[in-house]
């Protein structure tokens, strides 16, 4: 297939947020580097690792003006040098984490991208690298969740927190799901056992009234903000473990004197883009499990919720207002003929 030299592409023009992202029309299409693969995307995932990086808070994360967008799913239309093990045609999915992925065209590493499972679309393919991998994460070899316990997930109605109810209840767990109460059906639907408003200031003393005061034996913690102190005392004392993998409400702190006398928790952090770097066995192992939960039928085709390439900024603006469920994509070439 012909490449054309230039492309649409959400352009990020400053670090003021999602409203300094703006559709261009002439972007450069981008030429795959060794180890890299060009693909036409299908589909690209919204994620918040788009908002901190679009405010400046992704710590190395790109400098304006950048396309944005760190996910894509598309057909592998040209090979960098080296290439081995990726054929052009092939539909893949991969991340991008310096930006480039809300465009026609996007560059992947090729050692880093993953093949569609047989009949999946590329829009139905995302979270296959961001959401699903880090739900999985937390809850089994960070959060060791057992049989018999119970786990409390906060923004239980969005990409991840969706995939992360649906496998504590594989995993036999009793789930404490926190969302906004007009997410709340969805988030049942889901198999939660019990359904908290993730907005109240009882929410602890509700999660400690189901747990006869023990508290949950693990937290999925995504929020921060004032969450974050509301995860630490939901957690059981000792054992309980406290899985820290997103900041959207903004910072929190803990200090060691928290720690030793208020809190006494298992704490820990959870980046995917540094799992995979500095432990690719633990990665190689959930990657592993997850596709084996995909033949088993345990985890199924996405659903996204899909918007075109220029309704970008208002997609992040509302992920970022919280006001989404679910996964969010961007079809950049839904014109395009597959």
């Amino acid at each position: 297939m012909s490449i054309p030299a230039t492309m649409r592409a959400l352009q990020q023009s400053s670090l003021d947020g999602p409203k300094s992202l703006h559709l261009i029309p002439d972007a450069p299409v981008p030429t795959p580097g060794p180890g890299e693969v060009l693909i036409r995307v299908g589909a690209a995932g919204v994620n918040f690792v788009d908002i901190s990086q679009s405010h400046g808070v992704f710590a190395g994360g790109p400098q304006p003006p950048y396309v944005a967008g760190i996910e894509a799913a598309g057909e592998v239309v040209a090979l960098g040098e080296g290439v081995s093990g990726v054929e052009l045609g092939t539909h893949v999915i991969g991340v991008t984490i310096m930006g480039g992925a809300f465009a026609e065209y996007a560059v992947l590493m090729a050692a880093g991208t993953v093949s569609l499972p047989p009949g999946w679309t590329d829009e139905q393919a995302l979270g296959l690298v961001v959401s699903w991998p880090t739900a999985l994460a937390a809850l089994k070899p960070l959060g060791q969740l057992e049989s018999g316990q119970t786990v409390l997930i906060h923004a239980a109605a969005g990409g991840t927190g969706q995939v992360a109810v649906k496998l504590a209840k594989h995993y036999g767990a009793t789930v404490i799901a926190a969302a906004s109460p007009d997410k709340h059906e969805v988030v049942k639907k889901l198999g939660a056992d019990h359904l908290m408003d993730s907005r109240s200031s009882e929410l602890v003393t509700e999660v400690l009234r189901l747990t006869d005061g023990a508290g949950v034996d693990l937290v999925l913690e995504s929020v921060g903000g004032a969450t974050f102190e509301a995860s630490l005392a939901a957690a059981k004392r000792i054992t309980g473990r406290v899985v820290v993998f997103g900041l959207a409400d903004g910072e929190a702190s803990i200090t060691n004197w928290d720690l030793v006398y208020k809190h006494q928790v298992h704490l820990i952090g959870l980046n995917i883009g540094s799992l995979i770097q500095s432990a690719p066995h633990i990665f190689g192992q959930v990657m592993g499990e997850m596709f084996g939960l995909i033949a088993s039928g345990v985890l199924g085709p996405g659903a996204p919720t899909a918007r075109e390439l220029s309704d970008g900024p208002q997609a992040l603006q509302e992920l970022e207002a919280r006001t989404t469920v679910g996964k969010l994509a961007l079809l950049p070439s839904p014109s395009l003929p597959a």
